[in-house]
């Protein structure tokens, strides 16, 4: 699936679907762009890949920039809370087309919040300073703690660019703040203890961020 809903219990359906289970009342919708990611997290279930593969959310190719458009475009928007930029893998590793349907959102849906989710290495994988291209774009940007240090964080993710991840991410959040209202760090219960979390807490605290503690998600 290329735009998406997700019902409770985590189930990940079409937005039709979505609107025949729940006709009335607006939900989030999901925007998955991407297969790819720089990292392989242990509790990802893209790290399975016969999993993944049977998966809803995996993409058999890449969608253009125009396919998602389109798709968006179908939307019955009265019924639309936010859109999320999400899906299987990492939405910046496609930059480009990412912040081009965020201007077009922001030109075509103004009131409709947005929000990406990410693992906040961008600035890794292109070489350069990322957060200044969404400046305006996005309401919030969720970005992946997942760990209080470099070397749990690089166990858990298993990222490819090693241990200059753990720093290259919260320095990306940092950054982000200029240009993005809100900037969430998130780590997921049942994978890391409470000691750890108040840990996670304690970073986001002294770099003025928020910390979201998010559910584990088994499928």
């Amino acid at each position: 699936m290329i735009v998406y809903a997700v019902e409770p219990g985590g189930r990940y359906v079409t937005v039709a679907e979505s609107l025949a289970l729940r006709p009335e009342g607006k939900r989030g919708v999901y925007v998955n762009l991407t297969n790819q990611c720089t990292c392989a997290c242990t509790f990802c279930l893209r790290s399975l890949k016969d999993m993944a593969e049977d998966h809803s959310l995996w993409l058999a190719r890449e969608p253009s920039e125009a396919e998602v458009r389109a798709e968006l475009s179908a939307l019955p928007w009265e019924l639309v809370s936010e859109i999320v930029f999400c899906g299987f893998g990492e939405p910046t590793m496609r930059l480009e087309t990412l912040t081009n349907l965020l201007r077009w959102l922001r030109a075509e849906h103004m009131g409709i919040p947005t929000r990406l989710n990410t693992n906040g290495l961008s600035d890794l994988f292109h070489g350069r300073d990322t957060a200044p291209d969404f400046d305006g774009l996005l309401d919030v940007v969720s970005i992946s703690l997942n760990a209080s240090n470099a070397e749990r964080y690089l166990e858990l993710t298993r990222s490819r660019f090693g241990l200059p991840s753990f720093e290259a991410m919260l320095a990306f959040a940092e950054r982000a703040k200029a240009y993005v209202p809100d900037v969430v760090l998130t780590v997921v219960d049942h994978v890391e203890d409470d000691g750890e979390i108040a840990r996670c807490r304690a970073i986001c605290e002294a770099r003025g961020l928020r910390l979201r503690v998010r559910p584990y998600e088994a499928s």
